[in-house]
């Protein structure tokens, strides 16, 4: 397996939700808002937005608020690594199972650290495509991290090992919904994840990091993804 490999939980994390976007099923996209329980207009939930558009939609320094800065991109790097212990995760292939990023061709990235601490950082994620292929993407992959309770990642000869719990997600919010906690330990050091998957018609939201900031700004990032204009 080859993937691109950073230091960080988040990266990751990131590395570990990549799956093919393909589907396998029919679900309408014109399903009853759970926020509102009214009809959404299926025009707008079903038109795919374009990578630039979903970039204006990501979270800023200003919808977060003080003491968050906006991290870089890391450049590209590419290690071996391989996954020990969960056959579901490892069937799912290279690019599912360690790849950088859901290859839906419509997204945007973007990953904050607050207050300058790398063990306080939030990573927020937006894809566009047809609801079936969202919802069967990120279903397919957080299925398979959180039917593996425990498993083993080496990455360029650096064993880290993984804990995921599958959590209560927050149905009041979009059409689907995903939640997990992951735990990484390498050495003597641990750091634990939060990861919530929203998808909202043609939309998929991904927000990652400490616990307590996902919770803190995943509504808000939902609503400023799905804004009109």
């Amino acid at each position: 397996m080859r993937v691109r490999v950073t230091t960080t939980a988040l990266g990751i994390t990131a590395a570990l939700l990549a799956v093919p976007a393909c589907s396998t099923g029919t679900k309408p996209d014109t399903a009853p808002s759970a926020r509102t329980g009214k009809p959404a207009d299926a025009a707008q939930r079903t038109a795919m937005l374009s990578s630039a558009a979903l970039e204006t939609r990501l979270l800023d320094e200003g919808d977060l608020g003080s003491g968050y800065l906006r991290k870089p991109e890391p450049p590209a790097q590419h290690d071996d690594v391989t996954v020990i212990g969960c056959p579901a995760l490892s069937e799912l292939g290279g690019s599912a199972a360690t790849g950088g990023a859901l290859t839906f061709p419509r997204k945007a990235k973007a990953s904050f650290t607050y207050a300058g601490s790398s063990s306080s950082e939030i990573s927020e994620e937006l894809y566009s495509d047809s609801a079936n292929k969202l919802s069967d993407g990120i279903g397919r992959i957080f299925d398979a991290m959180t039917g593996c309770p425990t498993y083993q990642v080496v990455a360029g000869g650096t064993a880290i090992d993984m804990a995921s719990e599958k959590l209560p997600a927050p149905h009041q919010l979009g059409d689907e919904q995903w939640s997990q906690l992951l735990t990484f330990s390498a050495g003597r050091r641990s750091t634990v994840v939060k990861q919530t998957a929203i998808r909202d018609g043609s939309l998929l939201l991904i927000v990652s990091g400490s616990p307590a900031l996902v919770d803190r700004h995943l509504e808000k990032a939902l609503a400023k993804a799905e804004r009109v204009g």
